[in-house]
């Protein structure tokens, strides 16, 4: 199988969007997973890349992956986006 062919069978990716509610609320869509939380990074992926939310107590009030639909809650310091094609993973993470 050439490559083009699988690219093909791929889903079309999602376009995402953020909406930053003052800095207690972040909805985003195009979301396709959520790699990593906890109360102070929130690291979300998307077609693009990766996108981490930063701040304190934060937490994921709503999560449709199928729509891709993601909520987080709290205090939000700030938003940073990433290349995750440069990354193979998790382990790559640690090891950066």
């Amino acid at each position: 199988m050439n490559k083009d062919a699988a690219e093909d069978r791929r889903p079309p990716a999602r376009a995402h969007a953020v909406t930053m509610d003052e800095r207690k609320r972040a909805m985003l869509t195009g979301i396709t997973d959520v790699a990593s939380f906890n109360e102070q990074e929130v690291v979300m992926l998307t077609a693009e890349g990766d996108i981490t939310l930063i701040g304190e107590g934060l937490h994921i009030s709503l999560l449709n992956l199928e729509e891709g639909k993601l909520t987080v809650e709290g205090r939000i310091a700030a938003l940073e986006y990433g290349d995750t094609q440069k990354r193979s993973g998790v382990l790559s993470r640690l090891f950066r």
